[in-house]
Formats: C-alpha cells, sequence, structure tokens
C-alpha cells in the first residue's frame, strides 16, 4: 500500500499532467486564432470580391466573386499572358465583319472572354461592364446589357451568374429597373451618394458599388487635409447607405469599392460585400492582426435614418447640390470612356 505521501505527489503529478495538456490545447487553439489572417477573418462576415482582371491574383486570394471595368480589360488585355484571349477574340469576328463594326464585335467578345475566364475561377459572380458612353441612354444600356447575357449564354452560362455593370446616373437606374424585372441582375457603378443609393434600392437594384476611395480623394481635394480611417468620408457614405438599407428593409446588397488603404477595408467590416484590388488583398493576407466587425443588420437597425423620398426632379437636385457626388460621377464616366477608347486604339492597332 502507498503511503499517503506517496499518493499525494501522485495526485498532484496526474493534475499538473491534465493541467499541462489543457493549457496545450488552449494555446494551440488561440495560436490557430492569433494566426488567423484577416483575409480570413474579414470572409467570416463580408463577401470578398476581387476588383482584376489578372487571373493569377484571383487563383491566390481565392474571392467569391469578381468585377471588373474598362480600365482593368486595358491593363489585363496588354499583359503577354493575356494575349491568347485577344487573338481568339480577333480570329473569331474576321471575315465577318469589317471597320467599326469588326472593331465594336471583337471589344465586345473580348469583355465576355475575360468575364467566361474569371468565372472558371471564382464559384460566384462576375461584373460586366457596359459602355461608359451609354451612361445616359436607357435604351442603349438595356440593349448592350441583352447582348451580354446572349453572348454569355452562347458559352453556357447562365445570368444568374452575370451582373451587369451600369453607372449610376438616372437613365442608369431606368435600365437597371427593366433588366431586373426581367431577371438581369445589375451591379450599379460609380455611385457616391445616398439618393443615388436610394434610387438604386427603389428601383430593385441587385447590388451597389459605393466608391470608397475616390469620395476621400475629394474631400481630401477639397478639405487640403488627411483623415483618419474612422473618419474618411468615404467609409462614412457607406456606412450610412448601410445603415439605410438594413432600417428600411431593402434587399439591395452594399458593395463597398475602390479603397485607397487597408484602414478603409477594415472599417466597413461586415458590409455585406468588399470589393478589393490584389495589393490591398495581400496586405489583409499578411496581416494577422484582430479585425473587429465594424457593420451588421443589427446595429444598423438601431440607426435613425429618416426616409428619402425621390422622383426624377428630387434626385437631380439633390445630386446638383452635391458637388462631389456630381464631380465624381462625371468625372468616372469620361475614365472608364478614356481607357475603352484606349483598348479600342489597342485592338485595332491588333486589326491592321
Amino acid at each position: 500500500m502507498r503511503s499517503r505521501p506517496d499518493l499525494a505527489r501522485g495526485i498532484i503529478q496526474m493534475m499538473n499532467a491534465t493541467l499541462l495538456v489543457a493549457t496545450s490545447r488552449a494555446l494551440g487553439h488561440c495560436k490557430s486564432q492569433i494566426m488567423e489572417t484577416q483575409l480570413d477573418q474579414l470572409k467570416q462576415f463580408t463577401t470578398v470580391v476581387a476588383d482584376t482582371g489578372d487571373f493569377e491574383s484571383l487563383k491566390q486570394y481565392t474571392p467569391r466573386d469578381a468585377t471588373t471595368n474598362p480600365s482593368l480589360i486595358l491593363k489585363a488585355a496588354q499583359m503577354p499572358e493575356y494575349q491568347f484571349l485577344v487573338t481568339k477574340a480577333i480570329a473569331d469576328h474576321q471575315g465577318q465583319a469589317t471597320g467599326e463594326e469588326l472593331l465594336h464585335r471583337v471589344i465586345e467578345d473580348l469583355t465576355v472572354r475575360f468575364g467566361l475566364e474569371i468565372l472558371k475561377i471564382v464559384p460566384g459572380r462576375v461584373s460586366t461592364e457596359t459602355d461608359a458612353n451609354l451612361s445616359f441612354d436607357t435604351a442603349g444600356l438595356v440593349a448592350k446589357a441583352h447582348r451580354f447575357i446572349e453572348l454569355y449564354a452562347s458559352h453556357s452560362i447562365g445570368r444568374e451568374r452575370i451582373l451587369i455593370k451600369i453607372a449610376s446616373t438616372w437613365e442608369g437606374i431606368r435600365a437597371a429597373e427593366i433588366l431586373q424585372r426581367e431577371g438581369i441582375n445589375c451591379n450599379l457603378t460609380l455611385l457616391f451618394s445616398l439618393p443615388q443609393a436610394v434610387a438604386c434600392a427603389e428601383a430593385g437594384v441587385k447590388l451597389i458599388s459605393p466608391f470608397v476611395g475616390r469620395i476621400l480623394d475629394w474631400h481630401k481635394k477639397s478639405a487640403g487635409k488627411e483623415f483618419a480611417p474612422a473618419e474618411d468620408p468615404g467609409v462614412l457614405s457607406v456606412k450610412e447607405i448601410y445603415a439605410y438599407y438594413k432600417k428600411f428593409g431593402h434587399a439591395t446588397e452594399v458593395m463597398g469599392a475602390s479603397f485607397r488603404n487597408v484602414g478603409e477595408i477594415q472599417e466597413l467590416a461586415g458590409c455585406d460585400l468588399l470589393t478589393i484590388s490584389p495589393p490591398l488583398l495581400g496586405e489583409l493576407q499578411h496581416s494577422t492582426a484582430p479585425l473587429p466587425r465594424k457593420l451588421s443588420p443589427e446595429i444598423a437597425r438601431d440607426s435613425q435614418p429618416e426616409r428619402l423620398p425621390l422622383d426624377e426632379k428630387k434626385f437631380r437636385w439633390l445630386m446638383n447640390e452635391n458637388a462631389m457626388a456630381t464631380e465624381k460621377t462625371a468625372e468616372g464616366i469620361r475614365l472608364f470612356h478614356a481607357d475603352a477608347r484606349k483598348l479600342a486604339q489597342f485592338v485595332a492597332a491588333k486589326l491592321d
């Protein structure tokens, strides 16, 4: 029979061993939490979308969706690794048309081909942008959307995987309203104000893309000072829109876009979706600092926004009174149109 001191030592050793195992497990659990990247943390409460036409970046960061625009497609089309898409688009249409008609068909086809390649990588949706010079042409935008859907369908891609990108002009919102009734989902881009967001929601738009960084750019230039992420005018604009949508039960998804720094992204953690460029995705992936959720439907429902009634006259007046939204919407349309012309010149040189 063991003596009492021996028995006591045995019990203490067993307790120490149990404590050691429990501590080891706890430390391992903490370590797994601590080592989780900010990108992984963000994905727990926000759908991450890649703002790029670069397929390798899509593979690296595994976003659910992806979005493109004329600027991104121009950049990607000039990269040697994507020349096969340009070559294929030209080959498929040469002999079927000439001159401007041939150029138009090739660019249209090229835009869709980038979308098709993206859909091979992402499990969700791709946003395909309409021509900037149609931004004030409701019928033209509807026709362009129908053409994109037709081209995707010819490659066995259903409309549920496509978002048609349209600028948030009054005419663009009306086009989206028509398309949404037809079951064609839209992404209203170049959005800089609550009136634009409210008009989109009332039109039944699937998704909006408020441009955080471009709002910040305007205010930095206007005020002549820097803004901390929590005071960033672009961040505050998205928070206002998000709160309005959740408070009044709008189903339209909010996707913050056009970020200048990770601080803006961190302040909008919890937003429905965030579309992020590869460099900023990289910063998030290389950080393991805690990323708390800042936006949620529960918090938004406790906010006190006032309902904003809108018709065309009220919309145009409020846009007129908002110099930032007016200037940045117009500037964005001009810039996208300029890059579309550059893409046309790039393709035209290969047609000669």
